[in-house]
């Protein structure tokens, strides 16, 4: 196997993402991190609001990120950019686009093996993108589980194999050390320290010894020379196990897994030195980008700060300067190195660094600036289901302009949201992951932009539709001095088959409504559908002009549009209408064992269960396909995630109209009247 491991001093500045559930101390660890290489001098919290992340408001009042932190230090010589991305679902999106420029990703989880699923999402998607990464078991001092049991429920979540890099040694029930595998040394915890090396426990040896030989069996499935020297009961040099452990690492080929606690800095020196020897180099990210190892990896935008709007980018060939021509119609602005919230100017960025960009207007999230399209290109970033959407209106009505300049640059910041302008309805509609993500969204708007708006439930798209068909006049006919207005026609109005939309003929003979007028009518008649008897747009009907009648001089183009209009209201009145409601086609993915608690909430939301299964990518997990009205989504993102640890997640998508009668439809048209009244 042929040597990758890094040469630490030379390799430029590695990138470290941290990832996991929520809750799991990411946010800590980054803290810890930045504590332990001297970077701060001061352990900050994030329960009190001091950590160097999560600094913004909406953070620091959830206790918890609500978008990405980008911190630095610097470790025995060796730079690291670390991205802290948030956990929660809601706002896990904002690390997605980052990912990309990262050399490695920590997984960050709880030592509960109960809990082990909550990582599994995040282990699916490193595993796709196919990013090193390792697991850091944080809040070990506090550990009720046993560690070989959190790997083993770990295991079938990751396509790599876990490789334990460390044995906990207990002091009764509290972890108080570790014993490091592959150096074979023995170490007690110091708070806030580094830890010290201490005599290998005498009741440790033989597991030691064992749990080495298992990582190295492990190893040497990717190294023939490792495996022929186990066959031969011989022991392989230090220098060769660190080599291995560095370049299978740095493949993908393991998942290496280290435990500590953030809070107590237990374990975060180990970390730091695991990051120094094991991280891969900005070259890697590069190839895995599909780039020529230059450029810049733009991977979030950020507006509203003290330097204005600012593109947070990977410079991933040799450097890059203020000044500096980013492609033919791009040039970048100041640089800036950012701690947590902090800018700080600085001249230049040397390889594989991370830095905040001013005036590069042009670049968008997951844009390749500079590489291999000199005019960049954007890469495709795959964002979750937009399962929340709210109606707005700004408070203050002299604030439209301000409310839709606002929207454009937080969905330009969070490409996790959407706002449109739904014209049918006359609303402003934003949409995010869910209930969390958009209540944060009118906080920041309020905060940064001085926008305060009132909300509402967006309007349901209802329609109605007819059971008969029945023939109508419609005449208009006016006179006030001068010429008058006379429009006359006859129409035949019929049912279609469901989804048929809307068909207009004519019949005419004799020329009794002259051609040129019957445009007219057909307009008329669409005016008259956009709000049916029941207060809704009409849909699935045929009409068919075959009579009128004409004046050779009151007869004008709006007054057969205005007897079309007429006819077709009386018409519509007398054939029997009833309404439909949106119906969404939903594909609920959940953990193992929760499919059924699944289809029992499709069940009381007067869903319709189409298929119940196994996902089609996740073997292990559930899928649940289902018809389930578009009135029955509020509030279902929130119920299955529930009774799923979090972690269920579906998608909607709009499929068909179904009747609606009875009670409900008669509360649907009540509201609707009140609502119009």
């Amino acid at each position: 196997m042929a040597s990758t491991t890094n040469n630490s001093k030379t390799c430029g500045v590695r990138a470290v993402a941290l990832v996991g559930p929520a809750g799991a101390g990411k946010t800590s660890l980054a803290e810890a991190m930045l504590f332990a290489s001297g970077a701060i001098s001061r352990l900050g919290s994030v329960e009190a609001g001091t950590s160097v992340g999560d600094s913004s408001p909406e953070a620091r009042a959830r206790r918890g990120s609500t978008e990405i932190n980008l911190t630095r230090f610097s470790y025995l010589g060796d730079s690291f950019a670390v991205i802290d991305t948030p956990g929660s679902v809601g706002f896990a999106a904002d690390g997605y686009g980052a990912l990309g420029s990262a050399d490695m990703a920590i997984v960050v989880v709880d030592p509960e093996p109960e809990r082990a699923a909550l990582a599994e999402p995040i282990l699916r998607r490193l595993d796709a993108m196919k990013l090193p990464h390792a697991v850091f078991v944080n809040k070990i001092d506090a550990a009720r589980g046993n560690i070989h049991d959190l790997l083993e429920a770990m295991q079938p979540l990751s396509s790599a194999p876990l490789v334990a890099r460390q044995i906990p040694i207990r002091e009764g029930e509290k972890i108080t050390g570790f014993v490091d595998i592959a150096l074979e040394r023995a170490h007690r915890y110091v708070p806030g320290q580094e830890s010290e090396q201490i005599e290998m426990p005498a009741d440790l040896a033989e597991r030691e010894a064992s749990e080495r030989f298992h990582m190295l069996e492990t190893l040497a499935d990717h190294d023939d020379a490792l495996l022929e020297t186990l066959l031969m009961d011989e022991q392989p040099s230090l220098d060769r196990v660190l080599q291995d452990l560095a370049e299978e690492a740095q493949a993908g080929w393991v998942v290496p897994v280290m435990f500590g606690s953030a809070l107590n800095g237990f374990g975060v020196h180990r970390l730091l030195k695991l990051l120094r020897h094991e991280a891969p180099s900005v070259e890697q990210a590069a190839a895995l980008l599909g780039t020529n190892g230059k450029g810049l990896h733009v991977f979030k935008v950020a507006n509203g700060g003290a330097v204005g709007r600012l593109a947070f980018a990977r410079v991933l060939g040799d450097g890059s300067n203020e000044g500096a021509e980013l492609s033919t119609d791009m040039r970048a602005g100041a640089l800036f190195a950012m701690q947590g919230d902090k800018p700080s100017k600085k001249p230049a960025a040397e390889r594989g660094d991370i830095v905040a960009i001013a005036k590069a207007d042009g670049a968008r999230p997951g844009m390749v600036i500079g590489g291999n399209d000199d005019n960049g290109s954007a890469q495709l970033i795959e964002m979750p289901a937009r399962n929340a959407s709210l109606a707005l209106r700004p408070k203050n009505r002299q604030d439209d302009v301000k409310l839709s300049t606002a929207l454009h640059k937080l969905t330009e910041e969070d490409p996790a949201l959407l706002w449109v302008q739904d014209e049918a309805n006359h609303e402003t509609l934003l949409r995010g992951i869910n209930d969390e993500h958009l209540q944060v969204t009118l906080q920041r708007l309020k905060r940064r932009y001085g926008v305060e708006v009132e909300t509402h439930s967006p309007q349901i798209a209802y329609r109605e539709s007819i059971r008969k068909g029945v023939t109508q006049r419609g005449r208009h006919k006016k006179q006030s001095g001068g010429h008058g207005q006379y429009g006359d026609v006859v129409i035949e109005v019929r049912p279609m088959p469901r989804g048929s939309g809307f068909v207009f003929e004519e019949k005419i003979s004799g020329g009794v409504v002259p051609k040129q007028w019957i445009p007219a009518v057909e307009a008329g008649v669409r005016d008259a559908m956009e709000k049916g008897p029941m207060g809704f747009p009409v849909v699935d009907v045929t009409v068919t002009l075959v009579d009128g009648s004409y004046h050779s001089v009151d007869s004008s183009e709006l007054a057969f549009r205005l007897a079309g209009k007429l006819a077709m209201n009386e018409a519509l009145a007398q054939c029997q209408p009833y309404l439909l409601e949106p119906v969404a086609h939903v594909a609920i993915a959940s953990p193992p064992g929760t499919g059924s608690k699944m289809g029992s909430v499709v069940s009381s939301r007067r869903g319709q269960i189409l298929n119940l299964g196994s996902h089609p990518e996740w073997q292990r997990w559930d899928m649940v396909e289902a018809h389930l009205p578009v009135s029955s989504l509020d509030g279902l993102d929130a119920e299955l995630r529930s009774l799923s640890q979090g972690l269920a997640t579906f998608t909607a998508e709009f499929d068909h109209l179904s009747e609606l009668s009875g009670k409900l439809a008669d509360d649907v048209v009540k509201r609707a009247t009140l609502e119009h009244a």
